[in-house]
C-alpha cells in the first residue's frame, strides 16, 4: 500500500528522462557533427531514434539485474581455488584464444 505513489511518479519521470536525453543528443549532434564531419543537423525525433538505435546496438543505459557482477564474483572464486600451474595454463589458453598473435617468435626478433 505504501508504494502506490511509484505508479504515479514513475511514468512522468520516464517521459521527462526520455525528453532530456533526446534533447541532449540533439544538441550535442547539432553542435559537433556538422562542424566536424559536415553532416546535416537533426531534429528531436531523429535524435530520439538515434538514441534508441544506440540502445539496441550497444545495450547501454541500464543494469541488467546484476548478473555480470555475480559472474565476476564466481570467476574470482574459481581463480582463488586454482593452483599456480592451473592459473598459468588458463592464462596461456586465453592468450591463444583472444590475442591475434601468439608469443613473439625468435624469427621476428632476428629480422628486426
Amino acid at each position: 500500500m505504501k508504494r502506490k505513489w511509484i505508479f504515479f511518479v514513475a511514468p512522468p519521470a520516464v517521459v521527462l528522462l526520455v525528453v532530456i536525453f533526446g534533447e541532449v543528443v540533439m544538441h550535442l549532434w547539432n553542435w559537433l557533427v556538422p562542424a566536424i564531419f559536415g553532416l546535416h543537423m537533426i531534429t528531436f525525433w531523429q535524435a530520439l531514434g538515434l538514441l534508441i538505435l544506440c540502445r539496441i546496438l550497444f545495450g547501454g543505459f541500464g543494469h541488467h539485474g546484476g548478473g555480470h557482477a555475480r559472474g565476476r564474483h564466481r570467476c574470482g572464486e574459481r581463480w582463488e581455488r586454482m593452483t599456480p600451474e592451473e592459473r598459468e595454463k588458463f592464462c596461456k589458453e586465453r592468450r591463444g584464444r583472444w590475442s591475434r598473435f601468439d608469443e613473439p617468435s625468435d624469427k621476428a626478433s632476428e629480422t628486426a
